[in-house]
C-alpha cells in the first residue's frame, strides 16, 4: 500500500526540483524528504528517484506515479467534502491565499461575512504573489487562493487544482496628462519588481505597442504607484482594484488590456461545505469591490478620467 503522504512529497518533488524545496515547501528536513521517499520506493518496489551527487530525478515509473498522485488526491479530497456535508454547522480553518490589492477590498469584507454567517470557522488569510498560490494549494498551507493573469501573461494550466472566473478589471495607464499609450515611449516607468505578473505585463504591453519600457522604479504596492506617477517620477499600468484611491493630479486612461483573476482550490475540493462558503463570500465581495471603483474612474475636468 502506497502511503499519501508520501506521493504528495513526490508529487512536490516532481514540480520544485529539488528535495531542499520540497523541504522547504512543506517544513520538513531535508534528510526528512529523502527518508520518506526511501521508504516509498520500498513500498512502490520500484527505483523512483535517480541520483546524481547531490541532484535527484524522477524515473519514468516515478512520473507515472505522479499523474496517479494527482488523481489519487483528488478523489480524497472529494470524500473529504462529501463526508463534511454531514456537519450542521461549518466548523474547521478556512485559509485563504491573495494579492495585495485584494485584501483591502475583496477579502476584509468577505472575512467579516465568513465570521458572521459561520462563527465556529477559523479564518486565516496570507498575502502572496499569485505565482506562489498553486503550490501553496498543492502543499496544503492554503485553501482557497486568488491566482492571476493578464493579457500578454497568460496563466500555465496546473494540474491537480480547479479555477474558476473570478474577476476582470480593466487595466489603465496612469500619468499626469492625457494620451495614448504609444506617446509614453520616451517616458520613464515605474513597474512591479523584476519576475512579477505586473512586470511581465509592462514590458510585454509596451512591446506590443512599438516600444521597450525604461522602467526605472520598482513598487509591488500600487497606492505607492500612484504617488510616484502623482510625483512626476513616471507613468504607470495600474489594474482596477488598484484605482480606489487615485492622488490629485493623476490621470487614468483605460486600455484594452485587462487582469483577470480567478479562484483556485484543490482538485475534488470545490464541493466541500467551507470551500463553498469561501466561494460564495468572495464572490458577493468582489461584486461589492468594483462598484465604487468604477464610481472613481468617472472623468471629472480637473483631473481627467480616474480623478
Amino acid at each position: 500500500m502506497l502511503d499519501v503522504r508520501r506521493l504528495r512529497l513526490l508529487r512536490e518533488l516532481a514540480r520544485r526540483g529539488t528535495i531542499a524545496a520540497v523541504a522547504e515547501a512543506l517544513s520538513y528536513t531535508p534528510s526528512a524528504v529523502s527518508q520518506q521517499l526511501t521508504a516509498l520506493e520500498r513500498e512502490a518496489r520500484t527505483p523512483l528517484l535517480e541520483r546524481t551527487g547531490r541532484s535527484v530525478a524522477l524515473t519514468p515509473a516515478a512520473l507515472r506515479l505522479v499523474e496517479h498522485a494527482d488523481t489519487i488526491l483528488a478523489v480524497l479530497d472529494q470524500a473529504a467534502a462529501e463526508l463534511a456535508t454531514a456537519h450542521e454547522q461549518l466548523t474547521g480553518t478556512l485559509r485563504i491565499g491573495a494579492f495585495p490589492t485584494a485584501l483591502h477590498s475583496i477579502i476584509s469584507p468577505a472575512l467579516v461575512r465568513l465570521s458572521r454567517e459561520h462563527p465556529r470557522l477559523e479564518l486565516s488569510v496570507t498575502e502572496l504573489d499569485p505565482a506562489s498560490a498553486p503550490a501553496a494549494l498543492r502543499a496544503q498551507t492554503l485553501d482557497i487562493a486568488l491566482v492571476q493573469e493578464y493579457d500578454y501573461v497568460p496563466r500555465e494550466p496546473e494540474s491537480g487544482l480547479d479555477t474558476e472566473e473570478f474577476l476582470t478589471e480593466t487595466v489603465y495607464l496612469a500619468a499626469t496628462d492625457v494620451g495614448p499609450l504609444t506617446a509614453q515611449r520616451h517616458s520613464t516607468w515605474i513597474s512591479g519588481t523584476p519576475g512579477t505578473l505586473c512586470h511581465i505585463m509592462t514590458v510585454r504591453a509596451c512591446q506590443a505597442a512599438g516600444f521597450t519600457p525604461h522602467v526605472r522604479h520598482h513598487a509591488d504596492d500600487f497606492g505607492t504607484v500612484l504617488a510616484l506617477v502623482a510625483g512626476g517620477q513616471g507613468v504607470a499600468f495600474v489594474p482596477e482594484l488598484g484605482t480606489l484611491a487615485v492622488p490629485d493630479g493623476v490621470v487614468l486612461t483605460p486600455l484594452t488590456t485587462c487582469r483577470r483573476t480567478h479562484l483556485a482550490y484543490r482538485r475534488g475540493n470545490g464541493g466541500h461545505p467551507i470551500i463553498a462558503a469561501a466561494r460564495s463570500a468572495l464572490q458577493a465581495s468582489a461584486l461589492s469591490a468594483l462598484r465604487p471603483a468604477s464610481r472613481s474612474l468617472t472623468p471629472r475636468p480637473s483631473r481627467g478620467p480616474g480623478g
